[in-house]
């Protein structure tokens, strides 16, 4: 089972509203340009403990953000067509789930709760005319006779389940799946970051099948201690752009095959195993890798011809993990090609 309707919603922020009591939601009014939504985001949970996990990152770098701005406004269903901008909080190398924190939705005081830290962000988005949020889950209507039931338009219609979407208890297990979890994600272009806010609840656990998305029996869960006191195990440590391609040979002097290469370079402080990583080109084709790169190190790959071919009109070159998730991405034109060089990313 899964989702039946997971996608991506564009649209500019508008309006917001709190959310209050149990299994409450934060809501934004979205516009995209020709009809008005709602995205309800949860701030707490019927299941015991009500308070959920957060994750924000105010700076958020990652390769679906290029992909996201090429979207046009509006919803965007995501089917496996288009896995590369699908979110999966254990196999995507999104954030480090081991530092998400409990957080309650409603804390007398400013700037303390769930609510606040998500205002915080959609209000500066709401403030600027370029921004832009993304929210990721599951649509709903649109609803024809039916105005919203926060902000009165009509037709009804939003997303919601803006969370993880997988490794859920025995009453929710059925919209488990890889691939298709929710969040947040919002672009201040006149301060040239993203924002994104990743949510999951304290019932769910991070160890979760490749294939039905239910936790394992092993699947460990985050209690509302304190990070340094949770148990989690996150089935994937290492972010997207730890491993970066910096550069490629594309045109080698001579007969190209078996003499293009590909130079990648970690810039993370943790060495990391690239066992069952792979390269891949344009069309599809692939390179596996293996052995381990240190950190601050680069290592050069040098490419058989039977997999990743580089072309010398242009292309793209995709690093995935041993998960199939993209860790990093570069393109280069037939201008950036002269034989003998290397293009420097």
């Amino acid at each position: 089972m899964s989702l039946e309707n997971y996608g991506v919603l564009k649209g500019r922020p508008k309006d917001c509203k709190c959310g209050k009591g149990k299994s409450s939601h934060y809501q934004v009014l979205v516009h995209d340009g020709k009809n008005e939504h709602r995205v309800a985001v949860n701030v707490s949970s019927r299941e015991d403990p009500s308070e959920l996990l957060y994750f924000v990152d105010d700076n958020f770098s990652h390769p679906i953000t290029d992909k996201l701005q090429n979207l046009e406004m509006g919803y965007k269903r995501l089917d496996n067509t288009s896995r590369e901008i699908r979110l999966d909080y254990v196999r995507g190398g999104l954030f480090d789930v081991s530092k998400m924190l409990p957080l309650k939705c409603d804390i007398p005081g400013p700037s303390n709760d769930l609510n606040e830290l998500i205002q915080k962000y959609v209000k500066q988005a709401v403030s600027m005319s370029s921004s832009m949020i993304y929210a990721f889950g599951e649509r709903w209507g649109p609803e024809s006779f039916l105005p919203d039931s926060f902000f009165g338009f009509r037709p009804g219609s939003g997303i919601h389940d803006i969370h993880m979407n997988q490794g859920n208890s025995s009453k929710w297990q059925g919209d488990d799946a890889p691939n298709q979890d929710g969040g947040l994600l919002i672009h201040l272009p006149e301060e040239n970051r993203w924002v994104a806010i990743f949510l999951a609840f304290q019932s769910q656990c991070f160890n979760t099948d490749d294939f039905t998305g239910h936790c394992m029996p092993d699947g460990k869960k985050i209690t509302n201690k304190s990070c340094d006191e949770s148990n989690i195990t996150p089935d994937i440590t290492v972010p997207a752009g730890s491993v970066k391609i910096i550069a490629a040979l594309v045109d080698p002097i001579g007969v190209d095959m078996g003499k293009e290469a590909i130079t990648l370079f970690n810039a993370s402080p943790e060495d990391i195993n690239l066992d069952g990583w792979y390269i891949q080109d344009g069309p599809g084709r692939k390179s596996l890798l293996k052995g381990e790169i240190s950190t601050g190190s680069g290592t050069r790959i040098l490419l058989s011809g039977k997999g990743v071919i580089l072309s010398n009109n242009g292309g793209q070159i995709s690093l995935y993990n041993n998960k199939g998730a993209l860790m990093h991405e570069v393109k280069y034109t037939g201008r950036e090609v002269r034989s003998g060089w290397t293009v420097v990313f």
